[in-house]
């Protein structure tokens, strides 16, 4: 049975949100790294007072976006 957790690779060590149920210690385990979720946005003609206009308009959506079942959205292969 595979199971999935995202965690964060710092200072060496897999940090994990929390610990995973039903694991047993001395769990094989793969770990895989992501791309990093970084946008630059300097490269897209973004400035500092811009990208912070921009986090103030879209904070009303970051409670909704934050839910579990949002998850699906980053699955989704791009558009056009």
């Amino acid at each position: 049975m595979l199971r999935s957790l995202e965690g964060v690779y710092r200072n060496g060590i897999i940090e994990l949100p929390r610990l995973p149920e039903g694991v047993q210690e001395e769990t094989p385990v793969i770990i895989t790294f992501l791309e990093t979720r970084y946008v630059d946005l300097q490269t897209r003609g973004i400035d500092r007072i811009q990208a912070a206009v921009l986090r103030e308009r879209l904070a009303t959506f970051a409670e909704d976006w934050d839910h579990p079942e949002m998850d699906i959205y980053d699955k989704c292969p791009p558009s056009g």
